[in-house]
C-alpha cells in the first residue's frame, strides 16, 4: 500500500498568510526553506536550499497563524499534492505542495510556550465546544417570598 507523508524541517521565509473561504473555513498559506549541508567528494562543504510552500485548513490555520512568524524553525508533517493549471498564453504549469496535517516550532535551538485553544467539533471525532452557564437575570421586581439579591 503506498504511503504519501513527508516531514520536513526547515525556516519559515514568511509570516502564515491567514486568509477564509467564501464559506468562512480558515487556510493559511506557509512557505519554508530547507537547507541541507553536507561534504562531496573533495572534502568541501556544500550547502542547499529547497523552498516549499503548503496549506493547512480550519483551527490548525488560526493557531498557525497565530503562533508562527517569519524566521522561525518548524517541522512539517503532511502529505505531497500535485497541482496542475494552465496559464493566459496557454503555458501548462504544475506545482507539488504540502497539505499540512501538523506544524510547529522546533525546539532545538528554541523553546516555546503552549496554550491550549477550546476544541471544536472536528471530523476526527473531537469534543464539543465548551459551553458557558448562562448568567443570571437581574430583575426590578421580587415575589413575597423572595430576596432582592
Amino acid at each position: 500500500m503506498p504511503v504519501n507523508s513527508v516531514t520536513l524541517i526547515g525556516n519559515l521565509v514568511d509570516d502564515p498568510e491567514l486568509r477564509f473561504t467564501p464559506s468562512g473555513v480558515a487556510l493559511a498559506k506557509v512557505r519554508f526553506a530547507v537547507n541541507r549541508r553536507y561534504q562531496d567528494r573533495n572534502k568541501e562543504w556544500q550547502e542547499e536550499t529547497s523552498f516549499f510552500g503548503g496549506t493547512l485548513w480550519r483551527d490548525a490555520a488560526e493557531n498557525c497563524a497565530e503562533s508562527l512568524t517569519k524566521g522561525t524553525r518548524v517541522i512539517v508533517t503532511g502529505r505531497l499534492e500535485q497541482r496542475s493549471w494552465e496559464t493566459q498564453d496557454g503555458d501548462k504549469r504544475s506545482v507539488v505542495e504540502i497539505a499540512i496535517d501538523e506544524i510547529g516550532p522546533s525546539l532545538r535551538w528554541a523553546t516555546a510556550a503552549v496554550t491550549r485553544s477550546p476544541r471544536s467539533g472536528d471530523s476526527f471525532g473531537g469534543g464539543q465546544q465548551p459551553t458557558t452557564p448562562a448568567a443570571p437575570v437581574a430583575r426590578e421586581e421580587f415575589g413575597p417570598d423572595e430576596a432582592p439579591f
